[in-house]
């Protein structure tokens, strides 16, 4: 009933008192229970993975994957032994499972990346590889120990690699014969120039060698001068050497001479000033008795003239500081009224333009009721007449006063030129006398005889037919000219 697993296996115990899974490495097997090993040892999955790249070139990428569960993760140990609990560790379909993550992120990676991308970073590209199938295998709670992706391989019919082998190959031959010939090349050269160095140099040994012997010559003359020189400077210093020394004993004489007379004064000129300190001693005792009887005298005065003086500055101190203190608070009061007054004036603006924010906002809603308005009378105006855009119109301008303001316009135009008019009566003058009796009728069967020539003028000026509910213009007066 105890059961201990190997070192690299781990029990799954599951059954009766257990919710999911228990996994340890030893345990007490009950009744309704049911205990499995697992081994956690790496695998190791060989495969040729057929990939192609973006430039849609096939090729095959051997590799070998070390692949085992995650023993430091109990979670990745669950899930490790959920994905065991239908196969075996080495079984078809665990292996199939495997190698479909492993080339299926290997395609899609060599799918976004170029043939050269691939070869020359193949580094990078064994990353990309690794983090991207170690990504899928971590919902089996597999570890990806070790990646070990061989040298890629030609497809048979893309020979992509054996052509880049034979043109490397050919390259190369053709620098080694550039490299010969440049060798030779640089040979030849390096003769010439060894050739015309050594004249060069020649030469200029020649010319150095006579340039040197100019300077020593010249080298030699310039050191006899100088030794000349310096034999003529050595004579003169120690000439003026002689003269110092005589000049130094003079001047030592006539200073021990001077000292003798100096002592002999100083003698006489000590006892005198002796003679003066005393006497200097004895006013200065008397000053000093005389000062002391003065400051008795002026020390009570002027201790009385002080304390006056005090009282007189402390009084203008007071009263200074009264008035600073006055002109302060006048200007205090004073910036305090400006501030009062910027902020009226503040207030006033903000007011001012509140206010003609709000006007500006109620003549926008008065535009946008009118608007709305005039959309519910246009649409009620459509509603009436049914639809009929041409009779909405024709009422707009008849409402409006355009057919009005059309012959107005073209009477102002033609104004001056003089035109010939005709005048039609229509019977006029029997219908008059048949109506003389009546006025209102009289009058609108006038308006009604000047409507016909009203409408030919319009249409022969403009173009514009009456709308069918007036009437229509005859044929042959619409195609003839107003007289």
């Amino acid at each position: 009933m105890y059961h201990v697993a190997k070192a690299s296996e781990f029990l799954v115990v599951t059954g009766i008192c257990i919710n999911d899974i228990k996994i340890t490495k030893k345990a007490i097997i009950w009744p309704f229970q049911k205990c499995r090993i697992i081994d956690v040892t790496p695998v190791n999955y060989t495969f040729e993975v057929n990939a192609m790249s973006a430039e849609k070139l096939a090729f095959l990428l051997p590799a070998v994957f070390t692949i085992g569960p995650r023993v430091d993760d109990h979670e990745c140990l669950v899930k490790y032994a959920k994905l065991l609990s239908h196969h075996k560790r080495d079984s078809h379909d665990v292996m199939e499972l495997v190698k479909g993550v492993i080339e299926g992120e290997t395609r899609v990676l060599a799918a976004s990346m170029t043939m050269e991308e691939i070869f020359r970073g193949t580094k990078e590209f064994k990353k990309e590889v690794f983090e991207k199938v170690q990504l899928e295998l971590d919902q089996f709670g597999l570890l990806i120990y070790n990646a070990n992706i061989q040298q890629l391989v030609d497809v048979p019919g893309h020979e992509y690699f054996s052509y880049l082998g034979q043109k490397t190959q050919m390259e190369a031959a053709n620098q080694a014969k550039v490299d010969v010939a440049e060798a030779k090349m640089k040979g030849e050269i390096g003769a010439k120039e060894r050739q015309g160095l050594t004249l060069q140099n020649a030469a200029k040994i020649d010319a150095e060698t006579k340039i040197i012997a100019t300077q020593r010559e010249g080298e030699g003359k310039k050191q006899e001068i100088m030794v000349k020189s310096q034999v003529q400077i050595f004579e003169n210093e120690k000439a003026a050497d002689v003269a110092e020394a005589n000049a130094e004993l003079a001047t030592k004489k006539a200073g021990w001479a001077q000292q003798a007379k100096i002592a002999e004064v100083e003698a006489e000129k000590a006892v005198a000033i002796r003679e003066a300190e005393l006497q200097k001693e004895v006013e200065r005792k008397n000053a000093l008795a005389k000062t002391e009887q003065l400051r008795a005298q002026l020390l009570s005065k002027a201790s009385v003239d002080y304390e006056i003086k005090a009282q007189e500055a402390n009084s203008e101190l007071y009263k200074k500081q009264k008035a600073a203190e006055a002109a302060f608070y006048e200007k205090q009061k004073a910036a305090e009224g400006q501030r009062v007054a910027a902020e009226a004036q503040l207030y006033s603006k903000q007011a001012a333009a509140d206010a003609e924010l709000y006007a500006k906002r109620k003549e926008a809603e008065g535009m946008v009721a009118l608007a709305e308005a005039q959309g519910v009378y246009i649409n009620t105006l459509l509603t009436s007449l049914g639809g009929n855009y041409h009779a909405f119109r024709d009422y707009l301008m008849i409402n409006g006063g355009m057919f009005k303001d059309i012959a107005k316009i073209n009477a102002e135009a033609i104004k001056g030129l003089q035109p010939k008019i005709s005048v039609w009566a229509n019977g006029g003058e029997g219908m008059d006398g048949a109506a003389a009796g009546n006025s209102a009728m009289k009058e609108i069967a006038s308006v009604y005889r000047a409507l016909p020539p009203l409408l030919e003028t319009v249409n022969e000026q403009t173009g514009m037919l009456p709308p069918a509910w007036v009437g229509s213009l005859s044929s042959s007066r619409s195609s003839q000219p107003a007289n």
